[in-house]
């Protein structure tokens, strides 16, 4: 347990940080998951709505920290390749 001032107001910050990064991820989820559910119904027009919203919410969180900068390219580019090959 913490015994210093200091250590008690880091443990507080922690875990706001530690709930703000879990609701930005399951948001960045959720956005994944919903591409891929339209490319599973083969529906192009509602995964590339789907795509822009996803690579929009990747973005951000890999902008605010949560996701590496690498990590979010990943993402990014696994969705575009799904998305590209119904489309085509």
């Amino acid at each position: 347990m913490a015994n210093t001032k200091s250590a008690k107001k880091r443990i507080k910050v922690i875990a706001k940080k530690t709930l703000r990064n879990r609701i930005i991820k399951s948001r960045t989820k959720t956005a994944m998951r919903r591409v891929v559910e339209a490319v599973g119904a083969q529906d192009a027009q509602a995964a590339r709505v789907a795509l822009v919203n996803a690579v929009r919410t990747i973005d951000k969180a890999a902008s605010g920290g949560v996701y590496h900068k690498n990590n979010a390219a990943r993402k990014k580019s696994k969705l575009t390749r799904m998305v590209n090959a119904i489309s085509a």
